[in-house]
């Protein structure tokens, strides 16, 4: 009996075997032919249809301008040079580098004493020639009263002489007499002459004397400017650089000092090229009146300073090309421009019309812009591009009111049909949100406690949640990828659209997506990919 229930009970796994067996191989035949089934079945194709940002064409008028880049230079600086040399005995207190002056300022003070005891020698010498010209002036009138006198003595002996001739033809007066009046007469001739020589004298004695008064006249001025020349003083109202005297310190003769310079007569330098200066010239040849805005970037802040272009450069460097202009700014002495500083120049052109703005990515070297039609499909127009202007382009010949492509990628061609997305479809599809304080003040903590956010991006962050509403994806980003979010209803209804609408997605994929869709919280993860996969 035991050896019939043994017999009996190992046929019966036999027979679970070949049932187990037979059970699989059935399963493994209807598996291939279903693979089978469904390979024979000929793939439906779908033309891919990409997603592109797209913009209008607006032809109208256009005010170009052009930009360029210079540095501030000084019109008028001034080098504080000593004049002569000598120890300093005082400076001014804001003698510093940057410090600003005001004119007739005492600055640097060189000891005096040489200089004073030069002007009091000159002094004391003009007092001398002063007086050397009185004693002259004494002399010629004593000299002219006895030229006078002897004038008349010599008259008095000529009327002698004349007397004794006529006695003599009476014969009443001797020859002797006669001959002594002749000799006496001589003698006074003489005498008359050696006044004159005297007088002659005198006058010479004024003559130099004269001039040695203004000799001593020209010295004293002389001694008295270097006296002036012991005071540094500045010039005009401005700013101090290069300051580098010390109290104290012997200096010597044309040392520099210092620079003076004026900070309301500024002028910025600056390059354009040769086709930029040709739209600048008026008829002649000649630099039209032209107006220009500098900028001094001061990080968050930006410094515009007017202007007007006043001369080009006198020649072109060596290695270099266009024109080199020269525009004085608008400023006063308390601007904070400084000579070296870097501007942005920009300057306005004539008005253009009939002509269109697009980004500078919407076309390519030569003007090449692709343009949606009808059924959104793309098609290729060349247009004339007429100025550059930073990111954006100024051309000729765009169809007024087309679309056109905003970012030309190299995967986009003529023919291919895509899915345009406007400026106003991007900003409906960003969804805000409203914080409570709670979640607002801890969104704003973590910001705060993140050191590796650079400053910049740290300030728009808190500047964008002090809002009454925020992008509700900065929140999911603040909050973490691997956070689960409800959605709204739309976007719901967009993101199961877009992977039903996906047929490149295979069928086991979809149905998880579009399961993992139907729940309330969705992972944010999956989302971004799910947006950022169809927007690309």
């Amino acid at each position: 009996m035991r050896f019939f229930s043994r017999a009996l009970g190992g046929l019966l796994v036999v027979g679970l075997t070949l049932g187990l067996l037979l059970a699989g191989a059935g399963t493994i035949i209807m598996a291939l032919k279903e693979r089978a089934a469904r390979e024979a079945r000929p793939a439906i194709p779908h033309e891919r249809v990409t997603a592109v940002s797209v913009a209008t064409f607006a032809v109208g008028r256009a005010h170009p301008v052009i930009v360029a880049y210079g540095h501030v230079e000084s019109r008028r600086t001034l080098e504080l040079r000593a004049a002569i040399s000598g120890p300093v005995i005082e400076i001014a207190g804001n003698f510093r580098d940057g410090a600003l002056v005001e004119e007739n300022t005492l600055l640097v003070r060189i000891d005096p004493a040489e200089a004073m005891s030069r002007r009091d020698s000159a002094q004391a010498n003009l007092a001398e020639a002063e007086a050397e010209i009185v004693d002259a002036r004494a002399a010629l009138r004593l000299a002219e009263e006895e030229l006078a006198a002897a004038r008349t003595q010599r008259d008095l002996r000529r009327q002698a002489l004349e007397r004794q001739e006529q006695l003599r033809g009476r014969l009443v007066a001797t020859e002797a007499t006669v001959e002594a009046a002749q000799m006496a007469l001589s003698q006074a001739e003489q005498a008359l002459i050696n006044l004159r020589q005297a007088l002659s004298q005198a006058q010479a004695r004024i003559t130099r004397a004269e001039l040695a008064r203004d000799r001593a006249r020209l010295a004293l001025a002389d001694a008295e400017r270097q006296l002036r020349d012991t005071e540094i003083r500045a010039n005009f109202t401005g700013l101090l650089s290069n300051t580098n005297a010390v109290l104290g310190r012997r200096v010597t003769a044309n040392e520099t000092l210092g620079r003076l310079i004026d900070p309301g007569q500024l002028e910025v330098a600056f390059r354009v090229s040769n086709a930029e200066f040709a739209r600048l010239l008026g008829p002649g040849g000649k630099l039209r009146d032209i107006r220009i805005t500098a900028a001094l970037d001061l990080g968050e802040t930006q410094l515009t300073v007017p202007g007007k272009v006043l001369r080009a450069g006198a020649e072109v460097g060596s290695g270099q090309t266009g024109r080199l202009l020269y525009a004085a700014l608008e400023t006063d002495g308390g601007t904070v421009l400084r000579p070296g500083d870097f501007l942005t120049v920009t300057i306005a052109e004539p008005p253009l019309d009939n002509v269109a703005v697009i980004p500078a990515s919407a076309a390519t070297e030569d003007g090449r812009v692709l343009v949606l039609g009808a059924d959104d499909r793309l098609r290729e127009v060349t247009l004339r591009i007429l100025r550059r202007q930073r990111d954006s382009l100024v051309v000729a010949g765009a169809p007024d009111g087309a679309r056109y492509v905003v970012t030309r990628l190299p995967t986009l061609g003529a023919g291919l049909k895509v899915r345009p997305v406007t400026r106003e479809d991007r900003a409906a599809a960003i969804d805000m949100v409203t914080l409570s304080p709670e979640h607002r003040a801890e969104l704003v903590a973590r910001v705060e406690a993140n050191r590796r956010m650079p400053a910049q991006v740290r300030a728009q962050l808190l500047a964008r949640l002090k809002q009454d509403a925020v992008p509700q994806r900065m929140v999911e980003r603040l909050e973490g990828p691997g956070r689960t979010i409800r959605l709204t209803a739309e976007r719901r209804a967009a993101l199961i659209a877009r992977v039903k609408a996906n047929a490149g997605m295979p069928a086991d994929l979809r149905d998880r997506l579009l399961e993992r869709l139907q729940q309330d919280e969705v992972p944010l993860r999956m989302i971004e990919r799910l947006e950022a996969e169809n927007d690309g």
